[in-house]
């Protein structure tokens, strides 16, 4: 978890919506997080929010549970808000999650065409939205999205600190 160039929080309102928003769909993400439970997953949440602020989707990891490689959070988050939206196009839709998306789900992100994606603490071994790599962001993608990183950054990391700190 590292402070990342060009996706501070600062920028957070510039869009319409307020800190206290942004915060609170973090929160949400939290809860998800959370609801891996005893399962051995790492506790990641996201969720999808619809351009008027409602959750169309929601997600937590499920790679240990229901053994399978793309499991992720957002991942299933995504696949729940393409459902219940009758659309694999998430446009006007942001993508909220507790950890900044590995490569696999900003790539889905940018695929899903959200317009946003919002996430608390920083991966500096495999994020890529701005830590390792910048896919959301790529000027050679099909597609952009905004990138607003460390939301309640400090809770986000305190969850995966917590987790592995009992399995080392």
């Amino acid at each position: 978890m590292t402070d990342a160039p060009d996706t501070s929080p600062a920028p957070r309102s510039q869009v319409g919506w307020g800190v206290e928003r942004y915060d609170a769909w973090v929160r949400e993400a939290i809860a998800q997080a959370r609801a891996v439970g005893g399962s051995g997953d790492v506790p990641i949440g996201a969720l999808v929010v619809d351009a008027s602020g409602e959750v169309v989707g929601r997600g937590h990891n499920v790679r240990e549970a229901g053994h399978d490689p793309t499991g992720h959070a957002e991942v299933v988050a995504l696949r729940e808000a393409g459902a219940a939206l009758g659309s694999w196009r998430l446009m006007g839709c942001s993508l909220v999650v507790t950890l900044e998306p590995c490569a696999m789900c900003a790539g889905a992100a940018v695929l899903a065409r959200v317009d946003r994606v919002v996430f608390g603490a920083w991966d500096d071994k495999a994020g890529a939205c701005g830590s390792v790599w910048d896919l959301p962001r790529d000027r050679r993608a099909l597609h952009r999205a905004e990138v607003v990183g460390g939301v309640l950054e400090e809770e986000c990391g305190a969850l995966l600190t917590g987790f592995f700190a009992d399995r080392r």
